[in-house]
């Protein structure tokens, strides 16, 4: 299954202007990285950020929006960042299930 995760900072809490949220922004792709089996995500499809925006957008492929709840905990996204687990579809797949 797809899941987009969308995680919020405050401005006050960006990397560009808190040490602590940058030293946890700097760790966080080797983190999800080692932490992928042992919460059953398959594959990273993408990592983005709107930096304006204060927001991180990363889309997995994973088998439950339970272990990826326990991964943001584990490699500390939730300690800076208010998050959203969203299941999410292929837009083909979708045509063909309207089809």
């Amino acid at each position: 299954m797809l899941f987009g995760i969308f995680a919020v900072h405050s401005p006050d809490l960006c990397p560009l202007n808190n040490s602590r949220s940058k030293k946890t922004f700097l760790e966080i792709k080797g983190k999800l990285k080692s932490a992928q089996k042992k919460f059953g995500i398959k594959k990273m499809l993408g990592f983005y950020m709107s930096v304006l925006e204060h927001e991180w957008i990363i889309i997995l492929d994973a088998k439950s929006a339970h272990d990826i709840e326990q991964m943001c905990i584990a490699v500390g996204i939730s300690s800076t960042s208010t998050v959203k687990i969203v299941p999410i579809n292929d837009f083909n797949d979708v045509i063909a299930r309207i089809k």
